[in-house]
């Protein structure tokens, strides 16, 4: 009797366990998607560098400020820049005063010039005064000689002092230009020390203080869009070939524990990041929640695929990612879409076909 008590007891478990673990497949819908980390950042952020170095005079703005296009935001100062742009613009004024002052070099050439145009006009009338007697053979060959060896030394005279004015002027049109482009040169470089924003949006934070120096390798700011947030998403090496522009994203953040915001996908780069081995993806909400802050973190499914009605069974039934166990024995079947839990069949067996959970 004890027996047959026991082969019946064992016979009972086995039953069940076998039930346990024997299924048919289901039909339902069946959305397979890529997981992802999720950072959300302002639009157009960016770090705000000096292009000179100095000492930070002071910040112009404080975080959370909201700032135009152009606006100041920080004040450096430097002693040397301020300097350079004054020796410029002495040397300016006087490269201006040499070319059009009332003690202008030219003028001093160009009198010279009326003399001796003057003095031309003289030895001009002698010589040829000189020249119509000798032809008529009165006077002297000395005398006429004379008059036109001293002719023509005027004559020369008189080139070369245009030819010295003309020199001259160029010379110094070609100084007052330079030094109007080291001064603007010195000008440009004293803007430099007010950093300037470069669009419209909110400081989202500032890195030195008064007083601290300032290279051009390290940031001063952080700008971004004021109300306008990205999803910024690392998708593992595996998974971004499947990624899509305009794909569907679910995003879960964790300071909205209970809601689950729909995006899209609007950018993907292309240069893999060695230290992770993720890809950067980017995408914008359809409808973001009411505050966001930079930093914000959570996770994301990227949609791939979704289908209304397909006939699933769940992955632990799975051989080697492509078999199940039949009461013919364990087979093969094709399979298509998959999520965490489920996966679809797409043939090898029908929604009639037991299954049993391999061991």
């Amino acid at each position: 009797m004890r027996l047959y008590v026991m082969v019946i007891l064992v016979f009972t478990i086995g039953s069940c366990s076998e039930s346990r673990y024997k299924i048919l497949p289901t039909e339902r819908a069946l959305t397979e998607s890529v997981y992802s980390s999720v950072t959300i950042q302002p639009d157009s952020l960016y770090q705000v560098y000096a292009i000179v170095a100095g000492i930070l005079d002071q910040n112009l703005v404080e975080e959370g400020d909201v700032v135009l296009k152009d606006d100041p935001l920080i004040q450096i100062i430097n002693s040397a820049t301020e300097l350079n742009a004054q020796n410029a613009k002495f040397s300016l004024e006087l490269a201006k005063e040499n070319y059009n002052g009332s003690s202008a070099i030219l003028n001093s050439i160009n009198e010279e010039i009326i003399g001796a145009k003057l003095q031309y006009k003289n030895d001009s009338i002698n010589f040829y005064r000189q020249k119509n007697l000798w032809e008529q053979k009165i006077g002297s060959k000395v005398d006429y000689d004379t008059k036109k060896l001293k002719f023509e030394l005027t004559s020369n005279t008189l080139k070369l002092l245009q030819s010295k004015y003309d020199r001259t002027k160029r010379e110094l049109e070609t100084a007052v230009k330079q030094s109007e482009n080291n001064y603007k040169t010195a000008l440009i470089t004293t803007k430099d020390f007010t950093v300037k924003s470069k669009i419209n949006g909110k400081v989202y934070a500032l890195y030195k203080e008064s007083g601290e120096i300032v290279n051009t390798m390290e940031p001063l700011a952080s700008i971004g869009h004021t109300s306008r947030f990205i999803i910024n998403m690392l998708v593992d090496e595996v998974d971004i070939v499947r990624i899509n522009l305009n794909q569907e994203v679910l995003v879960h953040l964790d300071a909205y524990s209970e809601k689950v915001f729909k995006g899209t996908v609007s950018k993907i780069y292309p240069k893999k990041d060695e230290r992770n081995q993720t890809f950067k993806v980017e995408a914008v909400f359809e409808n973001p929640p009411a505050i966001l802050y930079p930093g914000l973190s959570g996770e994301a499914n990227i949609i791939i695929a979704r289908k209304d009605k397909v006939l699933t069974i769940p992955k632990a039934f799975l051989i080697d990612d492509g078999m199940v166990k039949t009461d013919a024995g364990v087979i093969p079947i094709t399979i298509g879409l998959q999520n965490m839990e489920y996966v679809e069949v797409l043939s090898g067996i029908t929604k009639d076909t037991h299954l049993y959970k391999p061991e």
